[in-house]
């Protein structure tokens, strides 16, 4: 490939998003859409300029809750999943229920988890973590329960037990799923916390947003809503380079064609 190519296969993202605030711009300068219906983002950046010092605290709260969800909901999710993968029986049982579980919307939970721990970090943290947790265990179980039959079987005619197979084949056979599961799972957590700081809290993001929203600020509306998809990116980012680091021989890499000359 062209070095032309690789370069803009390298910063196609950047472009991309450079594209999209340009036609939002010129859309809402065009159409002259009012302020309070959807700021331009000259408007949205002015914002989040001039409410910094206000956002940051708020952006930090919503990031440390949000993290200490996604990392209870990746221990419990990886050890359960493990264990229900493990289980033909287990994973018939518990399935129905946890796909349940998982399909009550988590912004009605919010209230139960107010009545039981107050106004505060708590119910976010537990929120991130619910919402979270599911994709997690699911993705291990299924990566363990995929294990091919004969190699099961053929590590059992050599002499390993039960735990010997689940610990040198079947985990590390799910780590792909596991890590391909944290990425949407990051993301997630993002989406209960900021649900519950929105309903039953008085710092976050959600709470800033709920703020503003009540007062007619939109413009710091949407500077939220980036400070929100920034760090979600960003936490992306950061478990997409550690899947390619622990899973490369499971991971096809997009840009190893990417040679100059090639």
């Amino acid at each position: 490939m062209t070095r032309t190519k690789a370069l803009a296969y390298q910063f196609s993202p950047w472009i991309a998003a450079i594209g999209l605030f340009v036609v939002w711009e010129l859309t809402c300068r065009l159409f002259r859409i009012p302020e309070f219906t959807l700021p331009a983002p000259s408007a949205t950046l002015h914002a989040l300029i001039a409410y910094w010092p206000g956002i940051w605290p708020n952006a930090r709260h919503t990031l440390l809750t949000t993290l200490a969800g996604f990392l209870l909901a990746t221990g419990f999710g990886l050890v359960l999943g493990a264990v229900v993968g493990a289980s033909p029986l287990l994973y018939r049982a518990l399935n129905p229920i946890l796909i349940g579980f998982n399909s009550v919307p988590k912004v009605a939970v919010v209230p139960v988890l107010v009545i039981w721990f107050g106004i505060g970090t708590i119910p976010a943290v537990i929120t991130a973590f619910l919402v979270a947790f599911f994709p997690i265990m699911v993705n291990v179980a299924t990566g363990i329960v995929t294990m091919e039959p004969e190699l099961a079987d053929v590590l059992r005619s050599l002499g390993a037990s039960k735990f010997d197979i689940l610990r040198k084949v079947g985990i590390p056979r799910s780590m792909p799923y596991f890590f391909a599961s944290l990425k949407v799972a990051i993301t997630l957590a993002f989406v209960g916390s900021v649900v519950s700081e929105t309903v039953a809290s008085n710092e976050g993001i959600g709470y800033l947003m709920l703020s503003a929203s009540s007062s007619f600020r939109v413009p710091l509306v949407f500077a939220g809503l980036l400070v929100i998809a920034a760090m979600g990116i960003a936490m992306y980012w950061a478990a997409a380079v550690v899947e390619a680091r622990l899973t490369r021989w499971a991971t096809h890499r997009h840009t190893e064609h990417l040679t100059y000359g090639g």
